[in-house]
């Protein structure tokens, strides 16, 4: 499975984002319980900024392993969807 695990940051590293969500997709199928595919699969979506899909493949992956680093990924997505600059603030 580390193989796919690696495919799957490879594609995601390349910005091939269909083609590693796709394979990701595929693998999830036959593993839904697999805690890393769905941190992964937040992975993806974060680097795509698709904040909302990133947290809930994390929020999953957090389900089905507590000790998952989903948890500080899922973090950083509402830390990132909060941040609230107020000099870019022009009432």
């Amino acid at each position: 499975m580390q193989e796919k695990y690696q495919k799957i940051r490879l594609l995601t590293e390349e910005e091939k984002y269909k083609e590693a969500l796709s394979f990701n997709e595929d693998l999830l199928k036959d593993y839904p319980k697999d805690d890393t595919l769905w941190y992964l699969r937040g992975n993806i979506y974060k680097k795509q900024e698709l904040w909302q899909q990133a947290i809930d493949s994390y929020t999953e992956a957090i389900s089905l392993n507590r000790q998952s680093p989903a948890t500080t990924m899922r973090r950083i997505c509402i830390d990132i969807l909060n941040f609230y600059d107020k000099t870019m603030y022009n009432p």
